[in-house]
């Protein structure tokens, strides 16, 4: 999930929370596969809200658009650094002014060719201000972008004058000011190019998007039902899809995929229910893989309703949640119960950068709560219906604020999935919510800046933050940058405007028809999965 922005479409804040649809999983015993020809598997999924780069920051979506397209840069999973993906080199003399080369050959699965202006044509059109797209802030600090969002009236112009095309492989990008961390950010799925066939009719090109990537669609997207692809015939880059075609099959519940995952009739699953790792372990063995993920939860304040301004008081919130207990009940222990604002693979994380006001003690969590005044009236709490599990922590949250803090008038609203974006970027909210946060690249900026910068969601401020922030990005390197960034992470704990809950883990399941399965923190690698002969 991201986080709305001044200025810019909202950035979506979890993707788990975009699911969608009634539609179910294939209930025939199709062997798992459910694609054409023998080399071909399934892939359980939950409804995409969009298939255009520049519009989703779904888990979902993304997850189907990796296999369609290629983004500059991809981040190897070993050392959590950028490798050159479509494009060759990204280099910068100040950290201001970056020049892109792209690899020369490349092209669309349409046939044309993918070139610089490829690229500068989807960046323009996704920080593009009245196209209202999702990822339209991860542009904001390129020259230009403040005329194609202006605070007022229509803007005077579609394209961003930092953005200049050198020639077919080469882009100059001109950035408000130095930024360290800018080539890791192009791994990130809003910065992969679309063809100029796209901007005829940008609404038909979401439901049958045309990538650079090692897979095509084949055939329209079945809402609700199911997304093939196949493997692209053009496709010349490093990432050569190894089966024929896959089938993502589309389910409104991950306890059915589960279930499904059992009987065969889905292939992989990249999102186990936590509450099914036991039954998995045993049923799948090797076949039942856990791996690091920079997923987050958190439970955010609306700090534009007095009744939560008190920083001690959302602090004593944080003290009286027994964030291991419901790891372990929830989650049968398989999330990392988390006192730090990032998650352990991002660089600069540290284990217990909250100290205090992470660690469960509910008797000094009922005297800050009593210091700060205490809450009277209702208490709603807010989570939308996109997973049982929400519901479930939701509910021991509650019940240990009823018990350690004597809150006794505690009202859930649980808004569904669609809306539930909407009502929060509309600030509808009079309660605490779950806020979730899915890792776009490892970076602590991609934490901090999106979700506590300028606009965030819980209508928080604070200068001295986002100073830290623009002198971490502005730093001559990560390195550099990342005693800056655990500074503002500082500031941002010590007023605890969003409490840290647990990070998640990757927890992938496979029938025995597949083989190379090799799902990372940064991306499903399906093209690497092939399925085993004889």
């Amino acid at each position: 999930m991201r986080v709305t922005r001044s200025r810019a479409a909202a950035l979506a804040v979890a993707a788990i929370m975009l699911s969608g649809g009634c539609g179910g999983g294939s209930s025939s015993n199709d062997g798992g596969g459910g694609g054409k020809g023998a080399n071909a598997f399934s892939v359980a999924l939950t409804e995409p809200d969009h298939l255009t780069p520049g519009n989703t920051s779904s888990d979902y979506s993304i997850t189907v658009l990796d296999t369609l397209f290629e983004t500059p840069v991809s981040i190897d999973a070993a050392s959590g650094k950028p490798v050159m993906r479509a494009a060759e080199s990204v280099n910068s003399t100040d950290q201001k002014v970056w020049t892109i080369k792209f690899k020369a050959g490349q092209k669309f699965s349409n046939g044309e060719p993918v070139t610089a202006q490829s690229f500068a044509d989807s960046w323009n059109a996704t920080a593009y201000g009245p196209n209202g797209w999702t990822n339209n802030y991860y542009f904001a600090n390129i020259e230009g972008y403040d005329k194609l969002n202006p605070e007022k009236g229509d803007p005077s112009t579609d394209k961003m004058s930092g953005l200049k095309v050198v020639d077919d492989t080469t882009l100059e990008v001109t950035l408000t000011a130095p930024f360290s961390q800018f080539p890791i950010t192009l791994a990130y799925i809003a910065f992969a190019p679309m063809p100029k066939a796209a901007f005829s009719d940008l609404k038909a090109f979401d439901q049958a998007p045309v990538g650079n990537g090692p897979f095509v669609l084949d055939g329209a997207w079945e809402h609700n039902q199911q997304i093939k692809i196949k493997r692209s015939p053009s496709y010349t880059g490093e990432r050569a899809a190894k089966a024929d075609a896959v089938t993502f099959k589309i389910y409104a519940s991950r306890d059915t995929a589960w279930t499904d995952l059992r009987a065969s009739r889905v292939d992989l699953m990249t999102t186990v229910p936590p509450a099914s790792t036991g039954e998995a372990k045993k049923l799948l063995g090797d076949r039942f893989v856990q791996t690091p993920d920079g997923t987050m939860d958190y439970l955010g304040f609306p700090t534009f309703d007095k009744r939560f301004a008190s920083a001690d008081l959302r602090k004593a919130f944080s003290m009286a949640i027994d964030r291991q207990a419901i790891v372990d009940a929830v989650y049968d222990g398989a999330f990392k119960p988390m006192a730090s604002l990032l998650a352990p693979l991002v660089p600069g994380y540290r284990e217990n950068a909250c100290g205090e006001a992470c660690t469960y003690d509910p008797a000094k969590a009922k005297a800050l709560f009593d210091q700060a005044g205490g809450f009277s009236g209702t208490l709603n709490l807010w989570f939308s219906n996109a997973d049982p599990s929400y519901e479930q922590w939701m509910t021991a949250v509650a019940n240990q604020l009823k018990q350690n803090l004597g809150i006794s008038d505690i009202k859930f609203r649980k808004i569904p999935a669609a809306d539930y974006l909407s009502t929060l970027r509309q600030r509808k909210e009079d309660g605490p919510y779950r806020n979730n946060w899915v890792m776009d690249y490892p970076s602590p900026q991609d934490y901090l800046e999106y979700m506590w910068g300028a606009g965030n969601r819980m209508g928080w401020e604070n200068k001295e933050f986002d100073d830290l922030i623009k002198q971490a990005n502005s730093a001559p390197s990560l390195d550099a940058s990342l005693p800056l960034y655990q500074k503002a992470e500082d500031v941002a704990l010590a007023d605890m405007p969003m409490i840290p809950l647990w990070n998640w883990q990757n927890q992938v399941g496979f029938t025995s028809r597949l083989s190379g399965v090799n799902v990372t923190p940064y991306s499903k690698n399906l093209y690497t999965i092939s399925v085993k002969q004889g």
